[in-house]
């Protein structure tokens, strides 16, 4: 067991790290109730929404609790700005078309899974709650992303340029799943956050082997757009948050 000291902001951030995470990707999902291609992908959709809204309510409430201003998941989730928001820049890229969709998914849930099994063994007993529990839902939403992209990708010669485009705007974004910053690094030397180094390979070799039975190709890797970490977002953040936030903060004191 690490004996390093962790300050409280760094368990903070990394909270609000994963609960980010799975909060705007949840939304993200949740705007596609009644919009899926076929009744039984908006059922399956909006349950993939709801299980990443719990896990961003049980990270964002760890989060709140470790920072200690007063402040609970409602607060966290409809009271911050854009740029306090610490997510991947990947799980906030729109619902373009259905493709678009579910290689945002396959992208992310082939990520967390391996995350996820990594903090099982968290020296943070909160964390390591969460990511036992995560896991076996984070290994469904991969798997169904991944039939899916087999489904599409090995389909018609529309769904397969769907596909393809999907692929290719999405990619430079998942050059960030894998980097680690200071406060990351920290928490890994303390045996608290799982290193995204070790994500990569399992997450390559998964994504390959998807592709390859789909039928499509990995890009070619011209640059990495990052910067959620640090809270530089794109455009599309705010007009989620807009949304996400507007009842909370024209009504702040209401209760039900």
């Amino acid at each position: 067991m690490s004996t390093a000291v962790v300050a409280a902001s760094d368990r903070y951030q990394y909270a609000l790290y994963l609960g980010d995470d799975c909060l705007i990707l949840s939304h993200r999902l949740a705007e596609l109730a009644a919009h899926a291609p076929e009744f039984e992908e908006d059922v399956a959709l909006s349950n993939l929404a709801l299980d990443l809204l719990g896990q961003a309510r049980t990270l964002l409430a760890y989060a709140g609790l470790v920072e200690a201003a007063g402040r609970d998941e409602d607060d966290l989730a409809y009271g911050r700005d854009d740029r306090e928001f610490r997510n991947l820049l990947l799980v906030e890229q729109p619902n373009w078309d259905f493709a678009h969709t579910i290689v945002r998914q396959l992208f992310f849930a082939s990520y967390q899974l391996p995350l996820y099994q990594l903090l099982a063994d968290s020296q943070d007993p909160t964390l390591a709650g969460v990511a036992a529990k995560g896991a076996k839902e984070a290994s469904y939403h991969r798997d169904h992303a991944r039939l899916w992209t087999l489904r599409l990708g090995d389909g018609t010669e529309e769904s397969h340029s769907r596909m393809e485009t999907a692929v290719g705007a999405l990619w430079p974004f998942t050059g960030e799943l894998f980097q680690a910053d200071p406060i990351t690094q920290r928490l890994v030397a303390a045996g608290i956050a799982a290193d995204p180094a070790a994500l990569e390979l399992v997450w390559r070799d998964q994504i390959d082997q998807t592709f390859a039975e789909a039928t499509l190709e990995r890009p070619v890797e011209l640059g990495v757009r990052q910067g959620g970490r640090s809270g530089l977002h794109s455009e599309h953040l705010g007009h989620i948050l807009s949304e996400m936030q507007h009842l909370h903060r024209s009504h702040p004191l209401a209760t039900w």
